[in-house]
């Protein structure tokens, strides 16, 4: 080969290079304005609840589901009552709007749990000796599982599988994760015409036998014997710790099968922990959506803001991100725009509304027209 033939293949091989070159820089670069796109669409996230029902037609889901995408929501809580079938009928509806599926099941409070009635001592016992399986506490659907009881947390962690199991679900959606009431929410005492100034027997859970014996074993002292159980604070922390091993199961559970776990629970953790024994920012949990409904606390719109700054504070440090709950039927359009830029002004990564079919056409004209990139 002569000098002037080395000379063009050098040049031509020069060329091929940068050609490639250009070529993945440019691949890098659509690459990255893609991830930026996607990114930026899911800066801050709208989501709404919404129960499902066998008995409905596909065509009013899709309606359904083509209301809620084209004002902006980009995820649905399905509350199918576990039912898997249901759950995967709905899959490519929601999919055919865009639209992010998590599976909503109620879990430590499981009514019309046809397995669960089967086995009344799973049901958790108050101090005053009263089953939730025949005496449930506030309301009848208030059927609350021990969570301490082997067979009863089993048969919750049945439930995550199943649903995590389905393709395409975002995320297994842990509703109803604590203890019942201890103490209802300021608002709603009169509803029940209660004062609850202390812990009462009838709404203070769990004093079966498992649950006594096990930790009669870790502290040598009995629950039941207790004058105030109350200020016992390994007595309180047993019980947090309860409902911690479930969600912390039930993230390994869901992880297994390639899907998040998502929860909803009291506005900040603090407030849960007095409220329901749930302390969530101990969790190993990927989202949460604390329901910061004001209303139910007799606070005003403010307080949204206020709550949301507690969770993302106590969250630092932490991989969990926190999306605000919001009670949409006692709330203006206006009320539903400073409750979002609160949120987002706050710490909040997106705001879920509770719930769907309860938004009005002109709080739509808000959530639909508010822009998520606001600062």
């Amino acid at each position: 080969m002569n000098r002037t033939s080395k000379v063009r293949n050098y040049i031509w091989l020069i060329c091929i290079f940068f050609t490639v070159a250009s070529c993945n820089l440019e691949q890098k670069s659509q690459t990255k304005k893609v991830t930026e796109i996607i990114e930026e669409k899911t800066t801050f996230k709208f989501w709404t609840w919404v129960s499902a029902s066998a008995e409905r037609t596909d065509d009013s889901y899709d309606k359904e589901f083509s209301k809620y995408s084209k004002n902006g929501i980009d995820a649905v809580l399905i509350n199918t009552n576990t039912d898997v079938q249901l759950l995967e009928r709905l899959m490519p509806i929601a999919a055919k709007h865009k639209l992010e599926v998590h599976a909503w099941m109620f879990t430590v409070n499981r009514p019309g749990d046809t397995i669960a009635e089967q086995h009344p001592e799973w049901y958790a016992l108050s101090r005053d000796g009263k089953s939730c399986y025949d005496n449930p506490p506030y309301v009848g659907y208030y059927k609350w599982l021990c969570p301490t009881r082997e067979a009863s947390r089993n048969h919750i962690l049945s439930l995550v599988e199943n649903l995590a199991k389905v393709e395409g679900v975002a995320s297994v959606h842990l509703d109803y994760i604590r203890y019942s009431d201890i103490f209802l929410p300021i608002g709603l005492l009169p509803k029940y015409d209660l004062v609850q100034n202390e812990e009462l027997p009838q709404f203070d859970f769990c004093y079966c036998d498992v649950c006594v014996a096990e930790f009669e074993k870790l502290h040598h002292k009995n629950p039941r014997d207790f004058d105030t159980p109350a200020i016992d604070m390994e007595w309180k922390n047993f019980r947090l710790n309860k409902i911690k091993a479930i969600v912390d199961d039930a993230y390994a559970i869901a992880h297994k099968h390639n899907t998040d776990l998502t929860s909803a629970v009291f506005p900040y953790p603090e407030m849960a922990d007095h409220m329901v024994r749930q302390r969530w920012d101990k969790w190993t949990v990927d989202a949460v959506l604390p329901m910061i409904y004001n209303n139910f606390y007799n606070e005003e719109v403010d307080w949204v803001g206020y709550a949301t700054q507690q969770g993302v504070a106590d969250l630092k440090g932490k991989k969990t991100a926190l999306h605000t709950g919001i009670y949409v039927p006692t709330m203006s359009a206006e009320d539903i725009s400073q409750a979002i830029l609160l949120a987002k002004q706050n710490g909040a990564v997106g705001v879920s509304f509770f719930d769907g079919p309860a938004i009005t056409e002109e709080q739509w004209k808000v959530i639909g027209n508010f822009d998520k990139h606001m600062e």
